[in-house]
Parts: structure tokens; sequence; C-alpha cells
């Protein structure tokens, strides 16, 4: 609601009538005629007579304001315009709340405030350029309010129009950042009671005449207006006041997001003309310290004071009043007043009242440090946001304390404007020594407002990363996150539980009321942002694949139960959080979470780039952006995201194949390597969570699973070989199945990549290291029973063994329950599904250190595992039943059940296979489409099933028959099986049928309605073309476009899915149920009992020491660069580089023409002087050869010019 404006802005009435001499009695000086003026106004003949001059403050009263709202311009534009009308005594703080919250506009990181150039003649041609190219252009670049009076006359009007054709033109939104705010005398804007309306006005219609002269119409191109009352009509200046005091208030809040920039908003005022009386505002602004830019040339004032600062710079300083008072020193102050008031008068001949304007420009002539002047006419205005910088910096170098280093303003400055070019080329081209501490609040504040060019930029400039990011100033970080992003409530609601816990614990409760008050204000809890809440984020997008982040620095463990957790944290966080001066030993890496958790592309990347580990920073930045693109709800951040994170992906897989192609043995080792970094995770783990499908399509991923997955056999063997050999195990010992050389000892135990070379064999890791010791008879039978594939290939075996098994006790040997059953077939089949069940139960209990809910969490999300699950409570279910007479036959329609989902299990089989497993993935996405096809298709049914059984049988309760006639019989149909002669009474019908209702409703059939059946032809026609034409097609339609989309990446999906039953085999003992029992019971004894520590997980997981680490990710950096570095090339290779690089050349050359053209002009002028000068001495010469005062030793000089000289001709 708006309703509190007009309690807190008023407006201003005239409340004392003072006759204006220059009229008749009817109007007072404030410009409103006596009839107009309230009762009151006019009441007091006596004391209004004695009164000669009208002064707003004395003889005007305020009331509520009765204009604002939102402003519409009739057939200029559908863009609203916010205004307000207020009195010019109104709080600046009020104002600017009311700008930047009420009205939305974006906090400034400039304000400009254009003076003068009000009046009616014509700007003139250069400066409506450089306001248009120069300051609009530059305010765009910064994100800038313009302040002007906001009417269509004058300067007020080019900006407004400057501001439009910059906005049409903008390619972007983020880009159209200038905010145009007009501040007019309420009593010179015309049509101004259109704009009346006690309750406020959204929106006032605003009709405008004229467009084309200048007039004092607002200006449709503003987006903001504030309408500044000082009670009088048709006066000028009555703003002056409240502009002033606003643009001083500005000046003293901060830049960025809620104000977290590190420097003042800057604001500048540009002097175009202006009239005489504009000097006592502009003294009023330079005693603030706000810093002027005057365009000399523009006429008016403007040029008065260009005239008075060039020129009169080399007279004597002047003097302050406190330094005594003796003729010497008012000797020059004299002089200099002389010469002011003699401009003065050159350009303001008409000015009668001089002597207090003389005065005022003393003052500021004191102030002109503050003061730049712009000869805009022989300067291009392209380079204008320079010049606002360096006058601005100008400014505040005259402010800053000694001891800074004077040039920190300027690059906080080019900081918030985001200007990098400016800031290499003026502040980083090695003139300047920068200190660490000159640097730090900037990259806050690049950091914080998302200014990746320089972040670079610092950082190759001296600013030490270690240094810079303790743990505290990444909470900073965290804590400076916009609120309306996604990041932010994810974080809320982390700090809502955790303070929720506290507030829930009594301990907690009573220790801190026990506590001395003084203390307790320390000790309460945190309830800000913290590295915990971070940590939450994190784990709840990362899920299981890592460990949480930050528990270290945080002092905690890690634990299953989330409550506990958040106890501890809070402990943690009552104390003095001695972490937070910590330094981050992996900056780059926390910094570019932070990046990637707001999804901020350049500055990702950038952080990417310069942290370790490349692969799975990407995979893991992959895995993060995909998890928040599914919690966004915005289609075009969603978008991003998922952009962002195939990005990513590409990097992963790119990186990778380099390191391949360099060393494979090294690439393998770094796909299973833990990182401390990303939580004790490896590549793999983190590429099958991110769902990182290209990734897995890489060759040098396969090459690994295909290593693990033949053990320590060729990959080349045959499967028949396989068989032969599984079926005659004594083969193993033969040259049937070749094997891999086995490697050094010593790498083998150590599991340590070799130095020497790149081509020595892979079997250090990968092959079953354990044997090699032992004798050539078990070595060689363990590397044959050991190998994944064979323990498949036993799995699959067995399996269809067990499904014979099945098959056969439910159709031969099915006994009656006890005592007589169940026979001997069947208690080996519930054996067998018992050693099934052992099987499962190791997959979910032998997960690594994980706790129970993550095992369980991880198990369940295989969609076999479900399968498994489902087919094992349909097993207990039945075997229960069947154990009981009044249940058995219950019992063996589970197990009949069972035994379907058990075979259907065998699909599982297929993912193996290069051709079958992409079928799979087929299958599964048909499935959906025959989801919605079903939806359609029901829905048809329904329709035509109840018209069709209403229309042929008049009455007919059986719920049996209605069910097989309204659904099963139309389903039939589709696959052609229509009973005629049932449906068409045309037809004859050899069944008995009724009319009886009381044998219908015992059951017999009733007979059919002849009169209607013309209909039930017709709805069968239509049924059957409906859904055998259209449906079926469209069905088969939505399968081939499945199936279409699928096969072309189908050798992708299949990689990926492979690695999962790769996994599953590696970890299964070798024996296949029901054997496994054995495998199981050696398996308990080993990790329970002995606390034997398993090999085969280092297959998947490998500690590397520290030194070893240290070398991988050396050589995987190395391998970054080399990348990133042909990557850069390529760009720069690319047609719009060079287009970029070439249009560059041509601004320079351009440039250098400008400046050729001055020397030029500059070469004419020397020219006219030396023709002068050579006349000039030629007439001396002639004038001493005829006179005869003396004579001359010698005659006077031949001329040696070429060309006929001007001084021949006289």
């Amino acid at each position: 609601g708006s309703s509190w404006i007009p309690k807190n802005i008023k407006k201003r009435v005239c409340s004392t009538f003072v006759e204006d001499s220059f009229s008749s009695s009817e109007f007072c000086q404030c410009g409103v005629a006596r009839d107009d003026h309230a009762s009151v106004a006019v009441g007091d003949y006596f004391s209004t007579a004695i009164l000669k001059h009208w002064e707003s403050a004395e003889h005007s009263s305020e009331q509520p304001t009765d204009a604002f709202g939102e402003v519409q311009f009739a057939g200029a534009s559908k863009r609203h315009s916010y205004f307000l009308r207020l009195s010019w005594s109104t709080e600046p703080l009020v104002v600017y709340n009311m700008l930047t919250t009420h009205w939305g506009l974006p906090a400034p990181n400039l304000v400009v405030s254009v003076v003068g150039g009000e009046s009616r003649t014509q700007v003139k041609t250069w400066v409506r350029e450089v306001l248009r190219q120069g300051l609009v252009k530059a305010s765009q670049s910064t994100g800038a309010w313009i302040l002007t009076t906001g009417l269509r006359e004058g300067v007020g009007r080019c900006v407004g129009q400057a501001v439009r054709d910059h906005a049409a033109a903008a390619s972007s939104v983020s880009l159209n950042k200038v905010v145009a705010l007009g501040i007019a005398p309420w009593g010179l804007v015309k049509k101004r009671e259109q704009l009346v309306n006690p309750q406020g006005s959204f929106p006032a219609k605003y009709y405008v005449k004229n467009i084309s002269r200048d007039s004092c119409y607002l200006d449709n191109n503003y987006q903001a207006f504030l309408l500044v009352d000082d009670g009088s009509v048709g006066r000028r200046g009555g703003e002056t006041d409240f502009r002033a005091r606003l643009e001083e208030y500005i000046s003293q809040q901060r830049t960025g997001i809620w104000g977290s920039g590190s420097i003042d908003i800057p604001v500048l005022c540009m002097l175009i003309s202006g009239e005489a009386d504009m000097l006592k505002r502009m003294d009023l602004s330079l005693k603030n310290s706000i810093p002027w830019l005057v365009l000399a040339g523009s006429g008016g004032l403007a040029d008065f004071l260009s005239d008075v600062l060039e020129n009169l710079s080399s007279a004597p300083a002047v003097p302050s009043s406190g330094e005594g008072n003796n003729d010497t020193l008012k000797a020059p102050k004299v002089d200099l007043k002389d010469r002011v008031a003699e401009r003065f008068k050159k350009h303001f001949s008409s000015e009668t009242q001089t002597d207090k304007l003389i005065e005022q420009a003393l003052s500021i002539y004191q102030n002109r440090h503050l003061i730049t002047v712009y000869h805009g006419e022989h300067e291009s205005p392209d380079d204008f946001d320079t010049v606002l910088l360096k006058t601005l910096v100008g400014a505040s170098k005259q402010q800053s304390s000694a001891e800074a280093n004077p040039y920190t303003d300027e690059l906080k400055l080019a900081v918030t404007w985001n200007r990098v070019d400016i800031a290499k080329t003026e502040l980083f081209n090695g003139d300047i020594q920068w200190k660490y501490e000159d640097l730090e609040d900037s990259m806050t504040d690049a950091l914080i407002n998302d200014k990746p060019q320089f972040v670079r930029l610092f950082t190759e400039n001296g600013l030490n990363i270690l240094e810079y990011l303790t743990y505290g100033r990444l909470e900073t970080l965290y804590r400076s996150v916009p609120d309306g992003s996604l990041l932010y409530q994810m974080l809320q609601r982390c700090l809502a539980e955790r303070l929720e816990v506290e507030r829930s614990s009594p301990s907690e409760q009573q220790n801190s009321s026990s506590k001395v008050a003084a203390d307790n204000n320390q000790s309460g809890p945190v309830k800000e942002v913290t590295l915990f809440e971070v940590s939450g984020v994190l784990e709840l997008l990362m899920g299981d694949v890592c460990q949480p982040f930050y528990y270290n620095t945080l002092g905690l463990q890690f634990t299953s139960s989330k409550r506990t957790a958040l106890k501890r944290a809070s402990k943690v966080l009552r104390g003095c959080c001695m972490y937070q001066d910590l330094r981050c030993p992996h900056p780059w890496a926390s910094l570019f979470l932070w990046a990637v958790l707001q999804n901020r592309r350049e500055m990702a990347l950038y952080f990417w780039e310069m942290a370790g580990e490349a692969v799975l920073s990407a995979l893991g930045g992959c895995k993060i952006l995909r998890e928040l693109s599914k919690l966004d709800e915005e289609t075009e951040t969603k978008l991003s995201m998922k952009e962002l994170a195939q990005k990513f992906e590409n990097l992963a897989h790119d990186i990778f194949s380099s390191c391949y192609r360099s060393n494979e043995h090294r690439s393998f080792t770094l796909l299973i390597r833990k990182s401390p970094v990303w939580g004790h995770s490896t590549c793999l783990q983190m590429g099958v969570s991110a769902d990182a499908r290209r990734f897995f399509s890489n060759d040098g991923v396969q090459s690994l699973l295909s290593h693990i997955w033949w053990g320590d056999m060729k990959r080349k063997t045959e499967v028949w070989k396989l068989l032969l050999t599984f079926f005659c195990p004594i083969l193993c010992y033969t040259n049937l199945i070749s094997f891999r050389k086995p490697d050094n000892q010593l790498e083998e135990e150590e599991g340590i990549p070799n130095e020497d070379g790149p081509d020595q064999d892979t079997n250090s890791l990968y092959g079953t290291t354990v044997f090699s010791f032992r004798p050539f008879i078990v070595s060689r039978w363990c590397q044959f029973w050991f190998a994944p594939v064979t323990s498949f290939l036993g799995n699959v075996l067995m399996y269809f063994l067990f499904l014979l098994l099945f098959a056969y006790v439910l159709l031969v040997d099915f006994e009656p329950p006890p005592p007589s059953g169940p026979g001997a077939a069947e208690c080996v089949f519930y054996f067998w599904v018992f050693t099934l069940v052992c099987e499962e139960i190791r997959q979910t209990i032998f997960l690594g250190t994980m706790t129970w809910r993550q095992r369980f969490r991880l198990y369940i999300k295989d969609v076999w595992n479900k399968c498994d699950l489902t087919a094992i409570s349909l097993f207990i279910i039945g075997l229960i039943c069947r154990m009981f007479h009044w249940s058995h036959e219950f019992g063996r329609d589970m197990l009949c059940l069972d035994y379907m989902v058990f075979t259907l299990r065998l699909i599982h089989i297929f993912a193996i296979h290069k051709q079958l497993g992409p079928k799979i993935i087929i299958v599964g996405k048909m499935m959906k489409d025959i989801f919605f096809f079903l939806f359609f298709l029901g829905v048809w049914l329904m329709a035509y099933g109840v018209a069709n059984q209403a229309l042929i049988y008049t009455y007919d309760p059986n719920p049996n028959r209605i069910f097989r006639r309204v659904f099963y019989r139309p389903y039939l149909h589709i696959f052609g099986q229509i009973p005629v002669e049932e449906m068409d009474v045309g037809k004859d019908w050899d069944i008995s049928c009724t009319h009886n209702v009381t044998l219908i409703e015992s059951g017999e059939e009733p007979c059919r309605n002849h009169e209607s059946n013309w209909l039930v032809v017709i709805l069968l026609v239509v049924y059957l073309l409906v859904t055998n034409i259209l449906l079926i097609n469209l069905l088969i339609a939505m399968f081939s476009y499945t199936f279409s989309k699928v096969q072309e990446h189908s050798d992708i999906y299949w990689k990926f899915q492979r690695y999962n039953l790769i996994v599953e085999y590696h970890s299964r003992p070798s024996l296949a149920p029901p054997f496994i029992i054995i495998s199981h019971i050696n398996l308990f004894i080993k990790r329970v009992i002995r606390k034997v520590p398993s090999v085969k997980i280092h297959h998947f997981v490998l500690d590397l020491e520290t030194k070893a680490a240290n070398r991988l990710s050396t050589w995987e950096t190395i391998q970054k660069e080399d990348f990133l570095t042909a990557q850069n090339k390529i760009q720069k290779s690319s047609d719009s580089e060079r287009l970029k690089r070439m249009s560059a050349k041509v601004d320079g050359v351009l440039k250098h023409l400008s400046e050729s053209r001055d020397f030029e002009h500059r070469l004419r002028s020397l020219e006219n002087q030396m023709d002068y000068c050579s006349s000039a001495l030629s007439w001396v010469v002639d004038t001493l050869a005829q006179g005869s005062t003396f004579k001359p030793p010698r005659p006077p000089p031949a001329s040696r010019d070429v060309l006929p000289s001007p001084s021949s001709s006289t």
C-alpha cells in the first residue's frame, strides 16, 4: 500500500500573499493569482503590505502531498514512470529509500548530476554528442543514475533521448543499467494537474503536446521524477537546494549489493553552460566536497569558469581569511578579485548585482582542485568514461590520507564500474607497486559483485590467495549471497534447522541462563550462516559421494545422526570460533564451490582453472549444478545451470583424454585416487553420481573398466574359450587363455605408478596382486576364477539353472502343505533363494565406511536392486502362505508371479553386451511412452465401453459381465477379436436369452436391444478407426522417436551402464549361488572376526602417499595447462576474435588520425604565425635598409624560399 506516502511526504502551499509589483495587485510573488490563494493567505492585509520579497521557507506551509504514484505518457510509451510531489525541505534519506526500495531502482555505482543547459537556446551539437556518446555510454557500463530536470527542454531532453536509444540498443537487460532521474520544480511542470490525486495514481494519464519543440512537459524517457515543491508557480530554481542535499546524502552511501561495495557512491556534478545564479549552487556543492566537471565551450557559466580556472591559475594562491590581515597579503587577493570581476563582466554583461556573485566565484576558485575542465570540442567523446574516472579520482585523492596508496581510490572506482580495461591501462601497467593491503578490499568487492576479470587481474598482480582466503572470509562470502537466490534459501533452511535444535535442547538453555550476563552475550547462538550450513547444503547436493566438507575445520566428527551433528555444531559455534582466522588450505577449490553454488559461469571457470585436480573438480561442479537445476523452478536459470554442467563434463572429458594420451598408467591412477579436497571421493564415483555419460564414454575410462573386468586375462579372449575353461577348469593351466605378465613385485604391493617410463604394464593396480608369491598352480587358478568376467559367467549359468529348478517346482513338484510337503527339489530351491538373500545383504553391508542409512540409500538407488527386493518379498509371502491349508493356493499364485520377476531379472545380464545393452535402455524409455499411451487409450476405452454396453443391453446388473463387456471386450477389439454376431442384431446368435428381470438378476443372459443397434455399429466403426489407426500409430511414432534418440547415443548409454555391472561383479565373491554361501562364511571370518582389510577395494579406490599424490597432481595440472593453451590458440585463430583484434586496431588508427588532424590544425596556425613573422622581419629589414642611421657591415641575407613567400608581395 502507498497510504504511508501522504503521511510522510508533504507538498507546499503559499500561505502569505505578497503582491507582485510588476503585475497589477492580482498576482502574488509566488506566481499564483490572488483568487487562487486560501482565505488565510490573503486575510492579513496590514502585514502583507510591509513585505517586499516572498520567501518559500517563511511564506508557504506544508500539507500532505496529493501527487504520487506512476505516470503513463499517453501515446508515447507503454512503460510507466514513477513520480512524487514533495516539499523542498523533505529529508533525502526518506527519498533515497523510496527510490531504491519502494520504486525498486537499482542502487547506483555512480551518480552524475547534469546542471545547467535548461534555457530555451539550442544545445550545441558537440555537447549533444558528449552527452550521447560519452555520458550515457559511460553510465551504461557502470550502472549510473543521471540527474537532470527531466523536462522536455535543453539538456534534459538530450539526456532522455540518449538514454532511450542506448536502452533500445542494449543487447541484454543486464547492460541496460542507466537510470534517468528527473528533479524538477513542481510549479514549472506543464499540465501538472493531470498528476494530482490525493489517493495516488496507478497510473496517471499524462497527455503531452508539441513534441518537436522544447517545453516544460515531463519527458517520457525518464524512469522517475521528483517534483520539488516550494509553493511557487512558474519559477525556476526551487529544486536547487533539495537536489544539492540529495547529492550529498547519496555520496555517503555504499555501492554494491546491499551496500557491500568497498567505496561510497561517487557523485559528480557536470556543468553545461548555465546562468550566473548557479554559482551559489556550485559553491555549496564544492564545500560538501562533490567534484565538478565543467564543459568548456558550452557557453554561459561553464565558459566563465573555464576562463577563470585556466587563465588565473598562474596568479598567486588565495590565502584563507584566517591567515592575518596585513596589507601584503591583501594585495594579491584584491588583484585576483579585480581580475575575476573583469572576466565576469565580459561573460555576464547584463548582470547588475555582481558583488555577491563575484564572492561566490572566488570561493569556487579556492576549491579548484575539485573541478576538472573538459574541452569536449577537441576531445573524442569515447574517452569520456576515463575523464569521469579521473575527475572523481582527482577529487578523492585530495581527501585521502597521506600514507594510503593514492591509486587505491582509482582502483576501487574501476572495480565498482567494472572497467577492467581502464584498470589494466592506467593502474596495472607496471608503474605502480601494489601491496597486498591495497588489493584486499577490492578483491572482496570483485568477488561479491561477480567481476571475474578483476579477480584474475588481482591474482596476477600480487594478491596471494592463500593469505587472502581465511575461513572467516569464506563465511563472509557465503553471507553475501543475494537474497532471491536458491543458495540463499538453502543456507537459510540449514540455519533454521540448527537454531531450532539450539532452542529445543534444555541443557543448553540451563547452561546459558546460569552464566554471567556479559558472558552470555558472547556465547549466544550464532545467528548467521557459518561453514556448518555450507557443509549442510553441499551434503544435500552431493549426497553420499563424499564425506561432509569443512567438518575437520569445525572440529566435528562425522556421525550418522543429523540431530547429533547439529547439537555438536552449535556447541562448537557457541565457542570463540578460532577456525575463522585459519587459512583455507585449498582456497581455489573453496572459491570454486562458492561460485558454482551461485551458478556464476565465468567466475567458476576461472577458479576451476586455478584449482588443482582438474578432472575431479570439473565432475564435482557438474554434479552440483545438475542437482541445483533439479531444485530450481525458474526455466532460464535451470537451462543455464544445465549448460554450465555440460561444459564442466566436457572439460573433464577433454582433459582426461589428453591425460590418457600422455600416460595411460597414470591416467588410471587419476581415476581411482582418493581426493582429500573432495571428501575422499574418486573421479569414477563422482562421474557416476553426476550422471556424466560423456565422461564415461572416454576411451581411457573404458580401458580401465575393461582391465578390471578381465582381471589378469588378456582382453581379446574369446567367450567360447572362457566357457570351455569354465566347464573344464584344468584348461586354465594351458595356453588356451592368454594371461598378462605380472609386473615388478614392489609396484604390485605399493600400487604406486613407476616414474621411469610411460609404457610399463598396467598390472600393478588392477591385477590380483595378493597372489604373486604363491606357487604357479594356486596363482593361475586364482587369476582365472577371481576375474569379474568369470564370476559373471558363473552367475549367469547358475541363474539359468535356478530358473529351471523354480519352473520344475511350480509345474511338476509343488506338493501340498506340511506334513506331506514340501519335496526335496523344493527344499533345494528354498536354500538357493536363501543364498541369494545372503548376497543381497552382503551388497548392502560391505560398502566401505558409510553409515547404515547411506548404505541402504545407495543400494536402493539401483533399479535392479529394487527388482531383487520385490522378488524376495513376493517369495517370502508365497512361502509363508503355501505352508497353510487355507492359503496354500494363494501362496502358489504368489510364487508364480515371483517366477516372472526372477525371470525378468535376466534382462540385467544383457547390460554387458554392446548391442543388447542399449536396447534395455530403449525398452525402459518406451515403458514411459506406453504409460502416456495407456492414459489416452483408457479414456477412449471407457467412453466406448460404457456407451456400447448400455446400447446393447437395457438391463444387466451382473458385475462380472459388466467388467468383461465394458473393459475387456473393447480391449480385445484392438487386436481384432470382434464378436460380430453378438453385437450386430442382423446376425443370428445361438445363445438363449431372457427379458425376465427376475431371471436376469439371478444370472441369466439378458436379450439384446434391437432399437438402437444401428448406433452400436457406427460406434464400433469409429472406435476401431481411432484405436487401431490413430492411437496405435501414435504409439509407434513415439516408440520410433525414442528409439532413434537413444540409438544416436546408444554407445555412450551402454558405456555408462556397463560401469555399474562391472562394479557389482567385481565386488561379488567368485562362487555363484548356491555355493556362494561358502564365500560368505569365509568373508565373514576374514572381515568381522580376523579384521583383514579388503584388497579388491583398491581396484576402485586408491589412497596415495603424499609424495606420489603431489607428483600425480602436478602431472594433471601440466596436462590441464597444455589443454587450455591449445584451446586459447584455437579461439584466437577464430574469425570473431580476428575481427575483434582488427576492430581494435582500426579504432587505434582512427584515434591517431584524429590526433593528426589536431597536428594539422596546429601546423596551420604555426604556418600562419611564421608567415606573419617573416613578413614583419622583411619589413624591418627594408626599413633598416632604407634608413641612414647606421651602415650595416654586410647586406641583408637573400630569401631562400622555393615557393614565392607571402612577404614577397609587400
